[in-house]
């Protein structure tokens, strides 16, 4: 069965079997390696590659059901050409630390880049909730979570100063038991 589909802004076509999952064809059709194979049950996210626009499981979608779209992987984020800036999510990921040992790492980068298309109020935990489908064998969570944040133009330490804020407006003089911190600060 012959498939069509635009991958990285760039038309590719083959022959293949009904059966061929997303993931195989970007890696062995393709030669497409960044799109990693974890589990084939969708359940680590490292296949995650964008699929018009929508992040998707590249291990459980045929290739053929791809047929006519456009796929983008962590390869096509990071341009093919010399000179193209480094995309704000993979700059934000080595800024911030987030790379771990790197296999999960695209599956991650490519989820966070649809969770910040979708969504213009990102905070911590709607992070971790938009990477829920993403395993991280490291455990390396904070510091991706931190990455999206920053990508997202949010400050990820917001939450801890407001906290600590709240802290310190309670410890003040004159402040009365009872009292918030908003009524404190007014």
């Amino acid at each position: 069965m012959k498939v069509q589909i635009s991958v990285n802004g760039e038309d590719t076509s083959a022959d293949v079997e009904p059966r061929l999952l997303l993931a195989h064809y970007l890696r062995e059709q393709v030669g497409l390696k960044a799109t990693n194979i974890g589990c084939d049950t969708t359940s680590c996210g490292a296949c995650t590659v964008l699929l018009d626009g929508e992040a998707v499981k590249s291990c459980t979608l045929l290739a053929v059901q791809a047929e006519g779209q456009s796929v983008t992987t962590m390869e096509g984020l990071e341009g093919a050409s010399e000179g193209q800036p480094t995309h704000p999510v993979t700059a934000a990921f080595r800024a911030e630390h987030g790379l771990q040992c790197g296999f999960c790492t695209p599956g991650m980068v490519m989820s966070a880049v649809s969770l910040i298309s979708h969504d213009d109020d990102l905070d911590e935990r709607k992070v971790r909730e938009g990477l829920e489908g993403n395993l991280c064998r490291c455990t390396g969570y904070h510091n991706i979570v931190r990455a999206v944040l920053v990508a997202a133009g949010k400050d990820p330490d917001a939450e801890q100063k407001a906290e600590a804020e709240s802290d310190a407006l309670r410890t003040a003089p004159g402040f009365s038991r009872g009292e918030s911190a908003e009524e404190a600060r007014a």
